[in-house]
């Protein structure tokens, strides 16, 4: 049975107790000054000459410390993984499988933002399977695409989707296996330390995640245990993930940011995860400034996310003493903020420093790869770049080589963890970023084609993303298909426009795209949404943009909208922003 926290009551809104213990404050609250942070990381050795094991296999050294707090309950390690070990048993049942490995067999399974879903995930391993994990706001025949293209045998649902997917298991003729208390039911009688504890991890398929989409058709990623291992604790190296750790989870758990950055890493630590079942800015920001424990420390967002929360902010913290608190408070006790899945805006970045006192930190990754570059724990981060590679990581920035067909790329930059290699002439040179390493996924579910076209012949996978090495650091660009602009003989960031659009007083949210025309193969086009009583002409915008901005690069076109529509973790489909405004 699910452990049930009894419901906070608090008599004073959420705004008047903000403005309480401001007031108690004010005068007398003065910052600590920061102590360095441990000079010790934890020390990550090769991949490869160590044995693999999936996170729950250290759930039992942490024993009785808690691991997750969500809408329902509090749960200690120990709870996750013996009621992760009886979901496990139930679904060695299923495949009449008492040895307890279903050999790769693929579980779709669809949870909310709880402990239901780190149960799923677990007793899918601990019964040697590959975990699907499903989105639970996709439409039904997103979700019925994703379990027939992973060829699932089972699908697992949380009590609350039970009704969503019935009829879509009827309709494919999959096992099915809704979520009940029993399930939960923490009792040890008869368990052993695990079925599958005994199998070779190194290379079994741990995950199919499916892409966004924002290119093509979502095609399923598999990852094994080492390529998860190998972001893990790349991550935990680099950004010095702790057991003393609270990290606050509001995003979906069907991308690699909301998997793998906010709960594998922490549950790999022994650190403490709290789960919203949404993202909601006021409790967001309750939880950020209350002093109650686990009290919050790490917190990782979409860019959309930072923009909502400073909506609110700039709504319902008006008062210069509330600010200061909140200001002070978040510097003092919250010691990392990052920001991914979509490039972060530079007037975002700036304001939410004001506002909190913290330089967020940009890193770079997809499903492929996980994450492979990342702006310092501490140093200075600059705004736009993402880094340098991760422990374990190889990248390179190459371009076409049409002059030697024995050699078809010629390389810019190549570098790792400790330092990259610019090759003579090359220093800024825009071209593909390449990544290696043991991060790097194993295939494309079911597509051996589309696999191979992934990776050059000497094994780099192409990321398709545009990027460049300057000033120490790597810069993303944009997606080479779609934010790669043409336009008169000159090649343009789409990217780059934004951020430089994004400074303009009355423009909320900016969409760079490229439109064919005959003249100069494409013309630059923003789609934008207008700040509240603002307005704004095609003539006015060029004018401003004169003053900070390159003359090839000022949009020819504004097209005003009132919102600009993105997916779940943030991101515009461009291609499809193309065809609703240009179909010819």
């Amino acid at each position: 049975m699910f452990v049930c926290l009894k419901p906070l009551h608090i008599s004073l809104s959420f705004q008047r107790l903000v403005h309480a213990l401001a007031y108690c404050r004010q005068g007398s609250l003065r910052l600590k000054k920061h102590g360095h942070l441990r000079n010790h990381l934890h020390t990550t050795r090769a991949v490869s000459s160590e044995r693999i094991t999936p996170v729950f296999t250290r759930a039992l050294a942490y024993g009785d410390k808690l691991a997750l707090v969500d809408h329902r309950g509090q749960y200690t390690y120990k709870d996750l993984y013996y009621r992760s070990l009886r979901l496990s048993q139930e679904i060695c049942k299923i495949y009449n499988c008492p040895s307890g490995d279903i050999k790769e067999e693929r579980i779709s399974f669809i949870c909310s933002n709880d402990v239901s879903y780190v149960i799923a995930q677990w007793a899918s391993w601990m019964s040697g399977g590959i975990a699907v994990p499903l989105y639970k706001k996709h439409p039904a025949s997103e979700l019925e695409y994703v379990i027939q293209d992973s060829q699932s045998s089972l699908v697992i649902a949380g009590h609350e989707y039970v009704d969503l997917l019935k009829p879509i298991v009827n309709k494919i003729g999959v096992s099915f296996l809704p979520l009940t208390s029993t399930v939960y039911d923490r009792e040890a009688d008869g368990l052993t330390q695990g079925h599958a504890s005994h199998l070779e991890w190194k290379d079994r398929g741990a995950m199919i995640i499916y892409t966004s989409g924002t290119t093509g058709r979502p095609k399923g990623v598999l990852s094994t245990h080492q390529n998860l291992k190998a972001v893990i604790t790349g991550l935990v190296d680099k950004w010095a993930w702790k057991k003393d750790d609270v990290i606050l989870h509001v995003l979906p758990l069907h991308h690699v940011h909301g998997v793998v950055n906010k709960l594998l890493c922490p549950l790999w630590v022994g650190a403490t995860c709290v789960m919203l079942p949404e993202f909601n800015a006021k409790v967001v920001w309750e939880k950020f400034l209350s002093s109650e424990k686990p009290r919050i420390n790490v917190f990782m967002a979409v860019p959309t996310i930072y923009s909502k929360l400073m909506d609110y902010y700039d709504k319902h913290f008006t008062q210069p003493h509330v600010q200061d608190f909140i200001r002070a408070v978040c510097k003092e006790k919250i010691r990392l903020m990052v920001s991914g899945s979509a490039a972060l805006p530079v007037p975002v970045l700036e304001r939410w420093k004001k506002l909190t006192g913290h330089t967020l930190l940009e890193r770079y990754g997809m499903t492929e790869i996980g994450m492979a570059l990342s702006n310092p724990l501490k140093g200075i981060r600059v705004p736009g770049a993402v880094g340098t590679p991760l422990p374990g990581v190889e990248v390179c920035i190459v371009s076409e080589n049409s002059r030697n067909e024995s050699q078809p790329y010629l390389i810019h930059a190549q570098g790792d963890q400790n330092r990259t290699k610019v090759t003579l002439g090359s220093e800024g040179r825009e071209g593909e970023l390449l990544v290696r390493g043991p991060t790097v996924f194993r295939e494309y579910w079911n597509k051996p084609e589309e696999t191979k076209s992934a990776f050059t012949p000497d094994g780099w996978f192409k990321t398709e993303d545009t990027a460049v090495f300057k000033d120490n650091r790597y810069w993303i660009m944009g997606r080479t298909s779609v934010d790669i602009i043409k336009s008169g003989g000159y090649k343009i960031s789409a990217l780059e426009v934004e951020r430089h659009l994004l400074s303009h007083p009355s423009i909320m949210d900016v969409a760079v795209i490229g439109v064919p025309d005959m003249t100069w193969g494409q013309r630059i086009t923003a789609v934008v949404k207008l700040r509240e009583g603002q307005s704004l002409s095609c003539k006015d915008l060029k004018e401003w943009s004169r003053g900070y901005m390159a003359a090839y690069t000022i949009p020819s076109e504004v097209l005003l909208v009132e919102e600009i529509p993105r997916n779940q973790m943030g991101k515009i489909n461009k291609k499809d922003l193309l065809k609703q405004f240009y179909p010819a």
